[in-house]
């Protein structure tokens, strides 16, 4: 049992890690020179140092982008939380259903926010070629892992 709840632990660990990283780095779209995110866009040299950021566009589906993110990273907050205060307080044979339903709330969150973010980023650099960074493929992994502890939440039964 104790291997059970290190290895949710550890999982639940690793998708808010995901999360934090995918929605403050800035990495989300990569061009010649230039990378974009959710909060800024940045020009670098060929050097890879930063010359000048400048705040990202306040385009409705930019924000809405941003506050999923945001609020994926809280409901995985608020899931990890909930799960230390259940494990020592839940009755025997009880199940951890208030955590899961966060944890799946956070997966849904960054779903709808990376999903928004691919449809529409197309209207915000049209002109350029650009490529999908790491932060941004960090958002698409933390989705599935997020359903997948919370399932495994909803599932988990307490034992002694």
């Amino acid at each position: 049992m104790l291997l059970l709840l290190l290895g949710i632990l550890f999982l639940h660990v690793a998708v808010l890690v995901l999360l934090f990283v995918s929605t403050i780095v800035s990495q989300w779209l990569v061009t010649n020179g230039h990378t974009t995110d959710l909060w800024q866009n940045c020009t670098t040299s060929i050097y890879g140092a930063v010359q000048h950021c400048s705040a990202s566009s306040v385009s409705e589906w930019l924000q809405s982008v941003q506050a999923t993110m945001v609020l994926s990273v809280i409901f995985s907050v608020l899931s990890l939380f909930l799960f230390f205060c259940q494990l020592f307080t839940l009755t025997k044979g009880g199940r951890f259903y208030i955590t899961g339903f966060f944890q799946i709330l956070a997966g849904l969150c960054v779903m709808s926010a990376a999903a928004i973010y691919t449809v529409r980023h197309g209207e915000w650099n049209a002109s350029i070629e650009y490529s999908y960074g790491f932060a941004y493929i960090l958002a698409w992994v933390a989705f599935p892992l997020a359903l997948l502890s919370g399932i495994i939440y909803v599932i988990l039964r307490k034992r002694e």
